[in-house]
């Protein structure tokens, strides 16, 4: 099986055919869990199947990209007051050794209501092109991140983002990089502070580009999980989810 192959049947057995039978198949046995709730180990997992099955669970996955042993899911849970509201978009990404899951890193928020310009957190473009861009578009979303996110030189926005066609899925703000200012202006107003510090991944396929970070919304330690589609060599698409990072986890592993 090839490593997508691998996670989306793990993630069917945990959460669609809630089989742990089928699940330990899937996930070796020191799997390392990032997930702040949960503790570390496959066991852990398995464990929580059946109040899964209990909830009535629902997992609905828009998207897939892979690179080497890593896999990202964007994916919409239902009934998951478990995992923090009844429904929660969630950024997954699962480690790939040896023919089973071995580590997972999440990100999940409540699904907003449709933003400014009427697009939701998990609508908007799936199909996978350009593999053979793959690099250069991994490249152009690193510098990206390292100038706009991590303000290194922010007024080179419009070198990596559309100023045609900026497609955005972030619940506060409309599309087009007018909108992403008139959001960023309304946070300096109301004296929100909103920084990069650190992205740990970037896994890219073809015209996609995930990122994981940590930095601050407010004065609140924040994962910030990106997904950023890109076409003829600029920025045109973005979803997201933002969460805070807990001081205290269920092991000790880390967010990231």
């Amino acid at each position: 099986m090839s490593v997508k192959e691998i996670v989306l049947n793990a993630v069917s057995a945990i959460f669609v055919q809630f089989d742990p039978d089928a699940a330990r198949e899937l996930l070796d046995p020191g799997y390392i869990q990032h997930n702040p709730a949960i503790p570390t180990g496959a066991e852990a997992i398995l464990s929580f199947i059946p109040v899964l099955k209990a909830n009535g669970v629902t997992a609905t996955t828009h998207r897939v990209i892979a690179e080497g042993d890593l896999v990202v899911l964007h994916t919409t849970f239902g009934n998951a007051q478990a995992f923090g509201g009844e429904h929660m978009v969630a950024f997954d990404v699962f480690r790939v050794k040896n023919g089973k899951v071995i580590e997972h890193w999440d990100n999940l928020q409540p699904l907003a209501q449709p933003n400014p310009s009427g697009r939701s957190m998990v609508d908007g473009a799936t199909e996978i092109t350009d593999l053979d861009k793959t690099a250069e578009n991994k490249a152009l979303v690193q510098s990206f991140v390292t100038d706009v996110l991590h303000g290194k030189a922010p007024q080179n926005i419009a070198t990596y983002v559309s100023s045609d066609t900026y497609l955005q899925h972030n619940p506060q703000i409309a599309d087009g990089l007018e909108g992403l200012g008139a959001a960023l202006a309304m946070m300096q107003e109301q004296g929100l502070t909103m920084r990069y510090d650190a992205t740990h991944m970037v896994v890219a396929e073809g015209n996609f580009v995930f990122t994981a970070s940590e930095g601050v919304l407010g004065d609140v330690p924040t994962a910030f999980f990106d997904l950023f589609r890109v076409e003829n060599g600029k920025i045109v698409e973005h979803w997201d989810t933002v969460s805070a990072i807990p001081a205290e986890m269920a092991h000790d592993n880390g967010k990231f």
